[in-house]
């Protein structure tokens, strides 16, 4: 795929947008959220070119900001629903819960249209943290899983950094752009 082919919109869909001014493990639904180059969502308390996350800054704040935008699929609600764990949409602290893409099957360095003019970068997953269970007991337990041979597995969504601005809003198409050459699995960040 030659850059800036997206695959046919429709394949994928934003089912909401949030986002919070304040650190806290949920963020709010929106009606649309404004994604700026290199900073993350306008307003979020996780937006900017360094680190936002407080456990990131105590360990060094200086460092880039790889978690700028969170994604969710709307599946892995689903999939916790299943269990007895309801979760909604920004719930799990991410700003754009998508429908239709297998996000945790990406690979580092792909792209993502979000709307007309947005993109954002896939860098890695999230990794999830003790906060989840305050949210709903289990929760964090609930992010993890094993595969055959024993590896983790981390389903609490990715991250990604702003490459082109834009507003995003529910019901918006997400198109996905493959990056050339090798493709690296997806590792915490």
């Amino acid at each position: 795929m030659a850059p800036g082919d997206f695959s046919e919109p429709g394949r994928g869909c934003v089912t909401a947008v949030s986002c919070n001014e304040a650190h806290s493990p949920s963020k709010l639904r929106r009606e649309r959220i404004s994604l700026l180059v290199g900073v993350g969502v306008d307003g979020d308390a996780h937006s900017g070119a360094t680190v936002k996350h407080r456990s990131r800054v105590r360990r060094d704040p200086g460092r880039p900001n790889l978690r700028q935008v969170h994604l969710i699929g709307s599946e892995f609600h689903e999939e916790l629903a299943a269990t007895g764990i309801t979760v909604g949409a920004g719930q799990m602290g991410e700003n754009v819960t998508t429908r239709g893409i297998e996000l945790l099957a990406l690979p580092r360095r792909a792209r993502l249209r979000l709307g007309d003019q947005a993109v954002i970068e896939v860098t890695g997953l999230r990794n999830p943290c003790t906060q989840l269970d305050s949210i709903h007991p289990g929760l964090m337990e609930a992010t993890l899983d094993r595969d055959e041979e024993g590896n983790l597995i981390r389903k609490a969504g990715i991250m990604s950094v702003v490459i082109a601005p834009g507003e995003v809003r529910p019901g918006d198409a997400v198109g996905v752009e493959l990056p050339d050459g090798p493709r690296r699995p997806l590792e915490p960040v």
